[in-house]
């Protein structure tokens, strides 16, 4: 069988939620695999959008598409935001962070009107933190404090590492712990013990946000999941 991570998928996948676009809107572009494969469709498609990137490295790609780019802080209100996510729980509240921009992608998220989360069938689980890690934003200074405190918390923080052996820096200059967890009981209520300790930023913890989550299986059949 073919794995979930082929981009075959990913690209059938971004070309599916291009039915929920409409011309003339303004969305939220996430960052990530799945997100990455949306951008590509919705450029290919040529639909006349304006969009809200959520990283660096996604507005490179929108705008090599030429696709309109927008700041944050002219679109004031978003229709609809389009993004992955690495874990997703029957609630649909979801983990994401692997790209590091859970922190715009968090702001764009709660910007939008709409949310729409694309991912592979093994992104779903029975709880947060099956997969063993929530990464969560901290500013350099309070790094050692910050993983200290998180560590009272039961959690165990490492400080990522990008491809040349350095700290892995996010858009926003911050560093990254990625938290080694097991299955997360009560996510509304660890985000808002993270979220007190000074210096974080931000948790890849997205609570109630989600408002559909589109899901593909090995076959190709994408599943649409709604918040109840």
């Amino acid at each position: 069988m073919e794995s979930l991570n082929d981009p075959t998928y990913l690209d059938a996948l971004g070309k599916y939620a291009l039915r929920y676009v409409k011309p003339g809107q303004t969305l939220g572009l996430g960052t990530g695999r799945a997100a990455s494969a949306f951008i590509r469709a919705l450029g290919e498609a040529g639909i006349k959008v304006n969009g809200v990137p959520t990283s660096n490295l996604s507005a490179q790609l929108a705008r090599s598409l030429g696709i309109r780019l927008r700041e944050l802080r002219e679109a004031r209100q978003l229709d609809i935001d389009f993004d992955g996510a690495d874990e997703v729980d029957p609630r649909l509240n979801l983990i994401k962070g692997h790209g590091g921009a859970m922190v715009r992608e968090k702001v764009v998220a709660a910007a939008s009107r709409r949310r729409i989360f694309l991912v592979g069938e093994e992104k779903l689980v029975a709880r947060l933190g099956a997969h063993g890690n929530l990464p969560v934003e901290v500013v350099p200074f309070a790094g050692a404090f910050a993983a200290r405190r998180i560590g009272e918390l039961g959690l165990k923080p490492v400080v990522r590492i990008n491809e040349a052996g350095e700290h892995f820096v996010s858009d926003n200059g911050n560093l990254i712990l990625d938290c080694r967890v097991r299955e997360i009981r009560y996510p509304a209520r660890l985000d808002r013990e993270l979220l007190a300790i000074p210096g974080i930023v931000g948790t890849g913890l997205f609570v109630g946000m989600a408002d559909l989550v589109l899901v593909v299986a090995p076959s190709g059949k994408v599943t649409t999941l709604r918040r109840r």
